[in-house]
């Protein structure tokens, strides 16, 4: 059903994955659970001579449980018939709702305990490599901070991308 691209071979640009698509953060597995998000905040690109992916979680979302707890995640993308998922995904929360199942998605789980959805047309799936929690003595303009009325600062994962699956 998907075909694997190398991360160095990969050839969309990841500007419209990232701000225009948006994507599905999903970490867990299936033994102990799994929780998915939309995400409209991230990166790509190579960092210590690997192909890495960068995402943002706020420490209220549900989501940064999963993330504290595993080694791996997902980040998704599907189709534009499909955009319905991030209004579930992004605006309820997993410890009120199973998200998947709202969302008509069907869980496959990796050899490596990393989860994504069927339905998606294109995975990365990243081995967690790195976390920092934003500073906000940091922010040199300020005006970032107007995105943290409550200072809940995001968290920053870096992951290894180590496979991207793509649907031919």
């Amino acid at each position: 059903m998907f075909k694997t691209i190398k991360p160095e071979a990969f050839q969309d640009s990841v500007f419209d994955l990232i701000g225009n698509r948006w994507l599905l953060l999903t970490a867990g597995d299936e033994v102990t659970g799994f929780n998915t998000m939309t995400v409209s905040w991230g990166g790509f690109g190579v960092l210590w001579g690997k192909y890495v992916a960068t995402c943002y979680v706020r420490p209220q979302r549900y989501t940064r449980k999963f993330m504290e707890k595993s080694g791996f995640f997902t980040l998704s993308a599907y189709a534009e018939t499909l955009r319905g998922i991030h209004t579930i995904c992004g605006g309820m929360s997993g410890r009120d709702v199973d998200k998947a199942k709202e969302a008509g998605l069907t869980p496959v789980f990796t050899p490596e305990g990393a989860t994504y959805f069927a339905e998606a047309d294109l995975v990365f799936v990243c081995k967690k490599i790195y976390f920092e929690d934003f500073d906000p003595s940091n922010f040199l303009d300020k005006s970032i901070l107007d995105n943290y009325p409550d200072h809940d600062f995001h968290r920053m994962y870096v992951g290894e991308v180590l496979e991207i699956l793509q649907k031919p």
